[in-house]
């Protein structure tokens, strides 16, 4: 469904637009983004997404951007694990969708871009009132609104010996980090506790003003279109 993709299209933009990026990125980077593509959608598409959100989430889908994060080591969704990254080979400069997206046993399309592509073209199949009852619609909105963040941190996209940055030693001001956690979190909190007095409204209102009349203003309408569906994701 269009609609939909454009909602895909909003989340690589605005993954883009938010620098502090990683494991999922914090939980402040994850509500961002899917704040502001939400309020970028259409009306069809607003209306959409908010009925496929369930009755607790109030219509506000950034309440649940984080669940894949919470439910990625549960039995019954481990299988979802590898699709939040891509590991490329050590010291490989380029990133190839046929070499690099898979698990650890080889299982192809297993990784953040195959997840994208997969839970989009599930989406595609839905119409208000109805869904294909081969997938959940509700699941697959959430995946791919997390995985669009995903896909766009820089650790999320890297080596496999050094686990995302996660194996390499930094410091952070005055304490003792990871490069993963250092993109995944520092960043962002203390950007928020410097310049926003650690307001995240505040933060969002500076991003939206790039692209409601600032640097990002004429991007806004190349962010709908999509040609073909693995070109975009990747």
């Amino acid at each position: 469904m269009v609609v939909l993709w454009r909602l895909s299209s909003f989340l690589v933009a605005l993954a883009l637009v938010l620098v502090p990026r990683t494991h999922g990125w914090s939980k402040e980077g994850h509500v961002l983004t899917c704040r502001i593509a939400q309020g970028l959608l259409e009306p069809e598409a607003a209306a959409a997404v908010e009925n496929l959100l369930p009755d607790y989430a109030n219509g506000d889908l950034s309440s649940l951007c984080v669940w894949p994060d919470q439910i990625r080591h549960w039995y019954k969704y481990r299988w979802t694990s590898p699709l939040h990254f891509i590991d490329t080979p050590d010291n490989a400069c380029s990133y190839k969708y046929s070499r690099d997206c898979h698990d650890t046993n080889g299982v192809k399309d297993m990784c953040v871009a195959g997840a994208i592509q997969n839970f989009t073209s599930q989406l595609v199949h839905y119409r208000e009132g109805t869904s294909d009852r081969r997938y959940n619609m509700t699941e697959a909105l959430l995946f791919l609104s997390h995985f669009m963040g995903d896909i766009h941190q820089p650790m999320h996209v890297g080596f496999t010996t050094d686990e995302g940055g996660n194996t390499i030693s930094v410091r952070w001001f005055r304490h003792k980090s990871n490069l993963h956690h250092v993109w995944d979190r520092e960043i962002i909190l203390t950007a928020l506790a410097d310049y926003y007095e650690k307001n995240l409204d505040s933060l969002q209102e500076d991003l939206v003003g790039n692209f409601t009349d600032g640097i990002w203003f004429d991007d806004v309408a190349s962010w709908e279109e999509c040609d073909d569906l693995l070109t975009c994701s990747n």
